[in-house]
């Protein structure tokens, strides 16, 4: 999460190129959208799992980062993909995952215009469809959330590749067990995997290429592969001890 902020704010500065950057997270993670209270997390658990915590720059519900590939689209508010309102750059940025995905033989779709009535109070990303997000037979498959803020926009989204989505009830807070149970029951049926889709693995190189491809043909831009920069990195570990690793940021309520 610091390296994204860090690129943004490089980015912004004339410093950096808009990036695509596609990553996993080791160990498992539960992320916190930038609002959600932290007592959404149940801290005993998560910790029995060995699983850490974060609260993202971007908005939505808890994801629990594992067995998937995690995107990031960094650049200023006047890039193509980006100029507009929230959901005009949403759109466009989705119909770069709806490519990626056909790249992979998934038979995806694009959710419009959903309601988000029942995500205010649901703490999981997951369960809950939002407008132009990627799903299958109706269940949600890409799961993503942008910020615009000054120094230009940052979008997050997560592809679960494989393993069981249900995990994420286990670092989370419910009323009772049997209200656990239903969460993960429910979750089921609103959400799935790459390999649940497919009935077989796709690994984390082969769907990164596919996303490489999907925003190159539908955004008309080429990449070139880079590394961080000196100060990219350096600012990256300054936001840690400052902000994501710091209990006022993460664990706020």
């Amino acid at each position: 999460m610091a390296v994204d902020e860090s690129i943004l704010e490089h980015i912004h500065r004339g410093e950096a190129m808009p990036t695509l950057r596609l990553y996993a997270w080791q160990p498992a993670c539960l992320s916190l959208g930038h609002a959600q209270s932290f007592k959404d997390v149940d801290v005993e658990r998560l910790r029995s799992k060995g699983w850490d915590v974060v609260r993202r720059l971007t908005g939505g519900r808890a994801i629990l980062h594992t067995d998937e590939l995690t995107y990031s689209v960094t650049g200023g508010a006047d890039e193509s993909a980006l100029s507009g309102g929230v959901l005009e750059s949403y759109n466009r940025l989705a119909q770069a995952l709806m490519f990626a995905m056909h790249e992979l033989g998934l038979p995806v779709e694009m959710k419009e215009d959903v309601g988000h009535a029942s995500s205010a109070t649901n703490p999981v990303c997951f369960e809950v469809p939002s407008t132009y997000e990627i799903t299958v037979n109706s269940k949600k498959l890409i799961g993503s959330a942008q910020a615009r803020k000054k120094q230009g926009v940052l979008q997050h989204g997560s592809l679960p590749l494989s393993g069981d989505l249900t995990r994420i009830c286990q670092g989370l807070v419910f009323e009772n067990e049997s209200a656990r149970e239903s969460a993960s029951q429910r979750l089921l049926t609103r959400a799935t995997t790459v390999e649940s889709i497919l009935g077989r693995e796709v690994n984390w190189e082969t769907a990164a290429q596919s996303f490489v491809r999907g925003f190159e043909a539908q955004l008309g831009i080429n990449f070139e592969r880079g590394e961080l920069s000196a100060s990219e990195s350096a600012r990256a570990d300054e936001l840690v001890k400052e902000k994501y690793a710091n209990p006022v940021w993460t664990e706020r309520s």
